[in-house]
């Protein structure tokens, strides 16, 4: 293997670099994932809607137990807030929404209902947004290392996000990185694991990615902290606005510094790399400037799929 991997991808600082082309389709990946994660919302608004029409007035909404929820909403509250009101409070928010809001509106009452409760429901969707580019990276660079472990012909298995199992690799594997959390396969016969969002106890803080020299077992057996198990770690950031692309370089710069000299007191010095998907010329200088001292092993910008697959079939092989 190359004692520069980085030069199996990249002649020069300005490939690194992201070009207008791959901004705007990141902006437009970013609208359809917009439009997916909205069309609970705009089917739950049009069942709100269909009840509610059946009220003869504002009032006769309060007897409705089947729309409590969406009344609810309507009238402001998030689901975490609900967790924290009594009954009595609901109903109190209820009738808040009717006086103030829904009898005012006259014949219109339904419609002023659908458009408050599309209103708290576009708020929680702004606040998932707010990570989304983070969420679209890591399903790409997950979907980039599964395929470069299957056309090897290694198996793996994956960790669900949510139930923490373990799941066996299958036949048809499309979409399950829409709800993967890590992936473990064998490279020259050893384990590895390959954990996203973890909170290194050497670090104490978050690392976008970690790859192991162990299998799930006794990774969690050993609860993250043995410094020799890391083989690699990682800053994945998937803000594609080139307007924020130097506020990531400074934050991933940052956790980067600190894996390095957490692991040096431990006296060990695994992979250090950095994936991102809005790099602009300042940062494309800097990041090279890392390359060439040792200071980062790898890097590539998400939006070249070459690139990408190097770094993938780099990781797969350590």
């Amino acid at each position: 293997m190359t004692l520069r991997p980085y030069r199996n991808h990249l002649r020069s600082r300005d490939d690194l670099v992201t070009s207008y082309e791959a901004t705007r389709a990141g902006f437009v990946a970013l609208a359809l994932e917009k439009n997916r994660r909205s069309t609970p919302y705009v089917a739950e608004a049009r069942a709100l809607q269909e009840a509610a029409s059946r009220a003869k007035t504002p009032a006769d909404l309060l007897t409705m137990k089947d729309i409590e929820a969406g009344l609810l909403t309507a009238a402001g509250l998030s689901d975490k807030a609900l967790v924290h009101l009594l009954p009595e409070d609901k109903v109190e928010a209820i009738n808040g929404l009717i006086k103030n809001f829904l009898e005012p509106a006259g014949e219109k009452y339904v419609e002023e209902l659908v458009f408050r409760f599309l209103l708290t429901r576009g708020d929680a969707l702004g606040g998932s947004m707010r990570n989304i580019g983070g969420v679209l990276a890591q399903r790409k660079f997950t979907r980039a290392i599964i395929s470069m472990l299957v056309i090897a012909g290694i198996g793996y298995r994956w960790q669900h996000s949510k139930t923490r199992q373990w799941i066996d690799m299958t036949d048809d594997d499309s979409e399950i990185e829409l709800s993967l959390r890590g992936l473990s396969w064998k490279s020259k016969g050893k384990p590895r694991t390959l954990i996203y969002n973890l909170t290194v106890p050497l670090v104490k803080n978050n690392v976008d990615m970690c790859l192991f020299n162990l299998g799930p077992d006794e990774l969690q057996a050993t609860e993250h902290k043995s410094a020799t198990s890391y083989i690699a770690l990682g800053e994945l950031k998937g803000g594609i606005d080139p307007a924020g692309a130097d506020e990531h370089w400074k934050t991933a710069r940052a956790a980067l510094d600190r894996i390095r000299e957490s692991f040096s007191k431990a006296k060990h010095s695994p992979h250090i790399f950095f994936i991102g998907a809005a790099i602009e010329k300042k940062m494309a200088v800097e990041i090279w400037d890392q390359l060439e001292k040792g200071l980062l092993t790898n890097a590539a910008n998400l939006n070249d799929p070459n690139q990408i697959a190097s770094v993938s079939r780099w990781l797969c092989t350590l």
